[in-house]
């Protein structure tokens, strides 16, 4: 169990932690609403995402697509990036190196 709080990021989104290393971050998302978003942003960070729960839509750069439950992809360091939520649920994020900013 993690040892992290439970942070509200958004509107009905929140964040937490789940494991830490400095080259590496596990991290969980809960979107609790359909419209909840991931705001657009960035970071020199790289993100591997996975659905554990819902359905979203993902912009990344200049592509969007929709994923849901068991889906998983790769955002690339820099990459502009965010998320609608389709049906309320969780994602899983991981990066590399650890993002210092969420601790």
């Amino acid at each position: 169990m993690s040892a992290f709080p439970i942070v509200e990021t958004e509107a009905n989104v929140t964040r937490q932690v789940m494991a830490d290393h400095p080259e590496l971050m596990v991290v969980t998302f809960a979107f609790g609403k359909e419209g909840a978003a991931g705001s657009l942003h960035n970071h020199p960070h790289v993100q591997s995402t996975y659905v554990a729960e819902g359905r979203f839509r993902f912009i990344i750069d200049d592509e969007t697509f929709e994923v849901g439950h068991g889906d998983s992809f790769v955002i690339p360091s820099g990459a502009m990036h965010g998320c609608v939520c389709l049906v309320p649920g969780k994602i899983v994020d991981c990066f590399t190196p650890r993002r210092d900013d969420f601790l």
